[in-house]
């Protein structure tokens, strides 16, 4: 190899120390990898990987821990905010997140979630919504769009039958513990940026302790969506963006 290639003004993109020397076993075209990258470069810029903790549960969510060179607790189904409501209120000095799907936090985990952001816990919440249960062979998931197609929804989601979708970032706007909610996402360049700066605010608000913060992520599932990683992104712009419209939801003092 040229030396002249690898001196450090000539590097353009280094791995960052926050992720384990780990290949990402995820599907092609998922976008786990992509916010897995996005959180711990955030965290190495900010100087808080050695004082973050992490709670991942079950679901695609839960392999986290091979990745993020952070300490990480397990917990059962649904129930990471609430494990990340022990951990902040015994290590309030450490920066406590959660790393969640869809079909965890907004179905098993819905009290966990509703309860912890009512009392305003002083944690960050990511959760990861691709609108189906990734893990478990794409059953219908509280986020599943109307008419969306799943192994449990075959001629679509019916809304009369199965309920409309839940809304996670919606429901929780008026509770007044919540201090930051915003959704992004990774399906483009730009998008992964915008993410990063609603990473950074996030941790930043838990830091002044200003109350619960969650970022959504809208993502895709091209696995269960049986389609490849580009017309799996094409969904999440067409299908899911309009229904789950991108950007700030609440942030500290406004209205």
């Amino acid at each position: 190899m040229n030396e002249e290639l690898i001196k450090p003004e000539n590097i353009v993109y280094k791995r960052t120390d926050g992720l384990l020397p780990q290949d990402f076993h995820y599907c092609p075209g998922c976008g786990h990898g992509t916010v897995h990258k996005v959180l711990m470069e955030v965290m190495e810029e900010m100087g808080v990987t050695n004082n973050a903790i992490g709670v991942a549960p079950v679901g695609c969510s839960v392999f986290a821990y091979h990745y993020l060179n952070v300490d990480m607790q397990q917990a059962p189904h649904g129930r990471a905010c609430a494990f990340a409501t022990g951990m902040k209120r015994t290590l309030p000095d450490r920066i406590v997140f959660t790393y969640q799907g869809d079909g965890d936090l907004a179905a098993i985990g819905t009290a966990e979630t509703i309860h912890a952001a009512s009392r305003g816990e002083k944690i960050l919440v990511i959760f990861i919504n691709n609108g189906i249960y990734g893990m478990t062979s794409g059953q219908m998931a509280p986020t599943s769009l109307p008419g969306m197609k799943t192994t449990t929804s075959p001629y679509g989601r019916d809304v009369a039958t199965m309920g409309h979708p839940l809304i996670m970032s919606n429901l929780l706007k008026e509770m007044p513990g919540v201090a930051y909610l915003t959704r992004q996402s990774v399906h483009k360049m730009a998008n992964v940026k915008k993410l990063k700066q609603a990473f950074k605010k996030a941790i930043e608000y838990q830091q002044q302790e200003l109350g619960f913060c969650m970022v959504e992520v809208v993502t895709n599932c091209p696995s269960n969506l049986k389609t490849t990683a580009v017309k799996a992104n094409e969904f999440v712009d067409k299908e899911m963006i309009p229904f789950y419209p991108l950007g700030d939801i609440k942030v500290p003092n406004a209205s």
